[in-house]
């Protein structure tokens, strides 16, 4: 799974803004199912800025958000996130070869499939 928030940070917090996102994703790092992260900051508007996580799945993420240390470092920091939906389901990926790296049956079993025998999604619709 995907995580994505963005955030308004004025330019006199960038710095500090930087480094508390830097500290969440350590925190986050180091929980199981974490497979990596990302801090940027628009290049055409530098109030704007993004983290994300990828994740082996939503449990992984919520999960980590629940330990003590994730509540001290990464919670507040997604408590200041622009109010929108925050996680995706990867339904595709493609490596630097251009070779697709999802499983084979990735297009059959979709988010929360495991968990229920028939979950359907928005590709199931014709």
């Amino acid at each position: 799974m995907l995580v994505v928030t963005r955030y308004r940070v004025p330019p006199a917090d960038a710095v500090s803004f930087r480094d508390r996102a830097r500290r969440a994703l350590e925190v986050l790092a180091a929980k199981p199912g974490w497979r990596g992260g990302h801090v940027g900051r628009a290049a055409d508007d530098p109030e704007l800025w993004v983290v994300s996580s990828e994740w082996e799945n939503v449990g992984s993420y919520r999960r980590a958000l629940s330990s003590y240390e994730s509540k001290l470092e990464a919670v507040p920091l997604l408590s200041l996130a622009i109010d929108e939906p925050t996680a995706f389901e990867i339904v595709a990926t493609v490596d630097s070869s251009g070779a697709s790296v999802r499983a084979a049956d990735a297009d059959e079993i979709g988010l929360g499939q495991a968990a229920a025998p028939v979950v359907p999604t928005d590709f199931d619709r014709s």
